[in-house]
């Protein structure tokens, strides 16, 4: 074995398996430059990190300031005199090496706990939680979290020192969750020790090269160091996962018989297809077909969109195209775009951006109720949108801000006729486009539509809003309300780009 498995291994290979594979053995010169954004999530757990520490209020053993064998040495010693609480430690055994944020004696051993600036469990999607009342206390337990308190766990025991199977994740509200490593997380799933210990075999088989790795287009690349060096790998051999919705696995289960984009757009899927099952596991008829189909799309020399489905399109005399911008990491909704059209005229339709004016509750409910009184000023109007995520965050603002709007208000705006999903309605169910995905910027530089900014990104935006709250430069104030822009009038483009496709429904 090349190196020890550490628990940021483990996350990764959660993650993207061969993100393993790259950092360990790829040409450090084919990485990526660290996205802003990132930086920014690194600067932001360190401080995070800080103040956990200072609010403690009890004696704690700060090793922070040695690395490798002496932070080591200092945190052996420290377990040997039975310090209550050691910050930063580093213990190694065997193959395992970890860094726990904070090691706690607890009976007669201690147990891990690592701090995250993000949530300790998984919140609920809108399938989970129609009425959007789950909070982060009731979502289950996060794999990537869990692996990484079972390797501290299993060094604690291999060396002697564990209060037993278990460890806790101090996260950004302020809890405490104790992950047990036995327990079962669902009626049907392994525990979190089963998940850990089955990574750590594929980890340990990656880093002794007993196994090979490929990369696999996912939502998780757009921030990788790897992503450039392995998207040229992806395209040289016409990797399946460039088509939006495969994955990796189902990638796997169709390799055999179709290795290739050009394999499967040119092959027959009829001989595999028994009812509405196939052959490969995971995958039905339906969903063969549609990936034939986009197969097929994605090796045209000139591709052409198409409907699936006949659509039911918006018919009002106002259109409002409406996107927010959020800081999630603050849990702030800090910008409501609206781009106005009247008529079907898109040579006299106007932006609306209402800007929370600081990171105050004050400022926000303030932004919130002038977005509101927008959409009270055209009650008549379509709300067009793209995906569900705008109504998630208003039923958020709702319970927050009661005083501003009604529950019965909220729903109805998001509720036909009065609001269109663009994704939901259309994009994703009853359409194909030669895509990577069916994000919003796909579908709209499929359209033809270019956004102003070199770096239009959800994550972008997030990491300029934290520059505007820091400086208060008038230059990322005048960017995010730019991009806002665009990503409106990008529905807009999308909504008239589609309404023109033809339909194939065979």
């Amino acid at each position: 074995m090349s190196s020890s498995i550490t628990a940021s291994q483990l996350y990764s290979h959660l993650s993207c398996p061969h993100r393993v594979a790259k950092d360990t053995f790829g040409d450090p010169r084919d990485r990526d430059q660290v996205s802003p954004f990132v930086q920014m999530l690194w600067e932001r757990g360190t401080l995070f990190e800080r103040d956990v520490i200072g609010v403690l209020g009890q004696p704690i053993t700060d090793l922070s300031a040695l690395t490798g064998p002496e932070k080591e040495a200092a945190t052996r010693a420290a377990i040997q005199r039975g310090d209550t609480l050691i910050y930063s430690g580093r213990l190694s055994v065997d193959e395992l090496l970890g860094e726990p944020d904070l090691l706690r004696r607890e009976g007669g051993g201690y147990a891990a706990i690592d701090i995250k600036s993000g949530s300790a469990q998984e919140g609920g999607g809108e399938g989970d939680d129609p009425n959007g009342t789950l909070d982060h206390q009731h979502g289950k337990l996060k794999k990537h979290y869990g692996v990484q308190i079972a390797l501290y766990t299993d060094i604690l025991h291999r060396i002697g020192h564990a209060a037993g199977r278990y460890g806790y994740i101090w996260d950004i509200h302020g809890e405490e969750v104790r992950y047990d490593l036995d327990s079962p997380l669902g009626p049907r799933s392994p525990s979190m020790w089963e998940i850990y210990l089955e990574t750590w075999q594929a980890v340990s088989e990656t880093l002794a090269k007993t196994v090979h790795t490929r990369p696999a287009a996912a939502s998780v690349c757009k921030l990788c160091v790897w992503r450039s060096s392995c998207f040229r790998e992806l395209k040289a051999c016409q990797d399946l996962t460039l088509l939006p919705e495969l994955g990796r696995a189902r990638r796997d289960a169709l390799s055999d018989q179709f290795p290739t984009l050009n394999s499967l757009a040119q092959g027959s899927v009829d001989r595999f297809i028994h009812g509405h099952k196939t052959d490969f596991p995971g995958i039905g008829a339906g969903t063969l077909r549609k990936f034939k189909a986009r197969a097929e799309l994605a090796v045209a020399l000139k591709p052409v969109p198409f409907l699936t489905h006949s659509v039911n399109w918006p018919s009002a005399t106002t259109e409002l195209f409406f996107d927010i911008e959020t800081d999630p990491m603050r849990g702030l909704c800090y910008l409501h775009g609206f781009v106005i059209r009247e008529a079907g005229n898109s040579q006299t339709e106007r932006f609306e951006g209402i800007f929370a004016q600081d990171i105050s509750p004050d400022a926000e409910k303030r932004a919130y109720a002038a977005a509101i009184a927008v959409f009270r000023r055209y009650p008549s109007a379509v709300v067009i949108h793209y995906s569900k995520y705008e109504r998630t965050e208003y039923r958020r603002l709702q319970k927050k801000y009661p005083d501003v709007a009604g529950v019965a208000e909220i729903e109805a705006l998001f509720q036909s006729p009065r609001a269109f999903d663009l994704y939901s309605d259309v994009i994703r169910p009853y359409s194909e486009w030669p895509t990577l995905d069916f994000s919003i910027k796909s579908i709209a530089t499929a359209c033809g539509f270019a956004w102003r900014d070199a770096d239009p990104s959800g994550a972008s935006s997030i990491e300029w809003f934290d520059q505007w709250v820091k400086t208060r430069n008038p230059a990322y104030y005048r960017r995010l309300l730019d991009y806002n822009e665009d990503d409106c009038r990008a529905m807009r483009v999308v909504l008239d780009t589609a309404k023109t496709l033809k339909a194939n429904t065979g």
